[in-house]
């Protein structure tokens, strides 16, 4: 990820499970800011069997 993208603190990806292995952490392989940064996917990975899983952050909508 490029240094000057900065991530809300109120937004942070899940502790993901991996859904294969039933228990074990998965870690982040591949971060994809969105051009309009409305939006981050991030990809997670097993290092134990190799399961991909892909959740996407939708930043909050500002209040005033």
């Amino acid at each position: 990820m490029p240094a000057y993208i900065h991530l809300q603190d109120d937004v942070e990806p899940a502790f993901v499970i991996c859904p294969s292995c039933v228990g074990l952490p998965m870690y982040v392989r591949d971060v994809e800011p969105h051009w309009s940064m409305a939006k981050i996917e991030f990809t997670y990975e097993c290092a134990d069997c190799g399961t991909e899983v892909r959740q996407t952050i939708v930043k909050p909508e500002l209040r005033h």
